[in-house]
């Protein structure tokens, strides 16, 4: 391709943020970018149109690969813990053994977002289930509203990074590495990012009692033997399927898809023992398992149709020879990368980021001799934030569906920030330390 029309690579990529912002869904952009800079290359003599003819191969390739199938498994395990009143639960419980502590609801959303994250990873259920249940009691008993609404959206936001997750599920498969060796890599990074909120809390409510107060002590009137058995009944189930589902997989007895059938089979088993399982919610589950999973698989095409029309107009090569030029090498392109990730967060969604510009990563991260694995886990924890960033974090929109008149948007802005901020120092201190990431999957081997 001669010089003149270099460029045709680099604007399908900015044609393709253009349409995404000004809010086309993700898959019709992507197909849509791509069948016009097609015909634009062939009009120019500059894309061969036998590419198209490849199109076919590669939708076939999609419907066969078995590392997919694991995001329904995990979407209905979700959808169907949803249903089970395991969130609820938990809330109530936890909230009542951590309430006699300065920041002790707090805490017990924090825990309880890190339980369903390692059960469910539905950051939607998690962030409404928890804003319904915790939100009010807190604002009830005078936590500070900032504090309330961020540590829900944060915590509601670790299913992103803490296994089973859908996120590792996609970065794996855009990778081409292990899911399970990305799952078993995230879970010491993913309980880092729960500490991080958790300590926060702690040193908020010791500065600042008043802004975490501790519940009244009528409220907390329960028997320690009543408690005690409460809590085992409580929390033995979802442990029980966080075994199954994670300890399958640590331990080579599965692969991460035939975790997720399994994990779908326990999310049955406990919604049936809460007497939540009927055939009107199992129709409810399988019909957002069909919704999302289509939606997934729209985006994936579309992807694909962007990418080989991309590469046909020698945008991969472009792109490869700019980040991997970057000065500082390795150094650089993590930069440039994390960078590029974070930014991005701010105005799309995380399966868009991952369908958009990892494939672009992969090729330098292998030439620059990048541990795929610990690059999948890093990437993951980036694309966590996406989910609380302003305007357009999510997890903010569900919230903010859910809270009290008297919580303003702001508010919930405002409470994001500090958990923002924390993600972030966990981040760096991932990519400081790769052992962080590289220890469990080595220990495996």
């Amino acid at each position: 391709m001669t010089l003149d029309y270099e460029w045709l690579g680099p604007g399908m990529f900015a044609g393709a943020l253009v349409l995404l912002s000004l809010g086309y869904p993700v898959a019709f952009s992507l197909g849509g970018v791509a069948i016009l800079f097609s015909i634009v290359g062939i009009v120019l003599g500059v894309f061969d149109p036998v590419f198209l003819t490849a199109m076919p191969q590669r939708i076939f390739g999609i419907m066969a690969n078995y590392t997919l199938l694991a995001i329904p498994y995990f979407i209905f395990m979700g959808s169907m813990l949803e249903k089970s009143g395991i969130a609820e639960n938990l809330l109530e419980t936890m909230g009542i053994v951590l309430g006699r502590l300065r920041g002790g609801l707090a805490l017990a959303v924090v825990i309880v977002g890190t339980l369903l994250a390692a059960t469910t990873g539905v950051v939607a259920a998690t962030v409404v289930a928890m804003g319904l249940i915790s939100l009010p009691i807190m604002l009830r008993y005078g936590y500070n509203k900032e504090l309330a609404t961020g540590v829900i959206a944060a915590s509601g936001t670790l299913g992103q990074i803490i296994p089973p997750s859908v996120v590792l599920v996609v970065i794996g498969d855009q990778l081409g590495v292990s899911v399970g060796d990305l799952f078993i890599g995230s879970v010491i990074p993913g309980l880092m990012m729960s500490g991080a909120f958790a300590l926060h809390i702690l040193i908020v409510a010791f500065l600042k009692p008043d802004l975490a107060p501790a519940l009244p002590a009528e409220v907390r009137n329960i028997s320690s033997e009543a408690l005690g058995k409460r809590v085992i009944q409580v929390m033995l189930p979802p442990l029980i399927l966080i075994l199954l589902v994670l300890g399958s997989i640590f331990f080579g007895f599965a692969t991460p898809t035939e975790a997720g059938a399994v994990g779908c089979a326990g999310a049955m088993a406990l919604a049936a023992a809460n007497r939540k399982f009927t055939i009107a919610s199992l129709g409810q589950v399988c019909d957002t398992t069909l919704k999302i999973t289509t939606i997934v698989l729209f985006i994936l095409l579309g992807s694909t149709a962007f990418s080989l029309v991309f590469r046909g107009l020698n945008g991969d090569q472009f792109m490869f020879d700019v980040l991997a030029n970057l000065p500082g090498g390795n150094i650089g392109f993590l930069f440039v990368s994390m960078v590029t990730v974070f930014i991005l967060g701010f105005f799309i969604d995380f399966f868009e980021i991952a369908f958009i510009v990892i494939p672009l990563f992969v090729p330098v991260a292998q030439q620059l001799g990048i541990d795929l694995v610990w690059y999948g886990v890093i990437l993951g924890a980036n694309l966590q934030t996406s989910f609380l960033t302003p305007p357009f974090g999510f997890a903010l929109f569900y919230l903010r569906g859910v809270a009290p008149p008297e919580v303003t948007t702001s508010d919930i802005y405002r409470g994001a920030i500090p958990f923002i901020l924390l993600q972030v120092l966990v981040l760096l201190l991932i990519i400081i330390f790769p052992g962080i990431v590289s220890y469990l999957p080595n220990l495996g081997k």
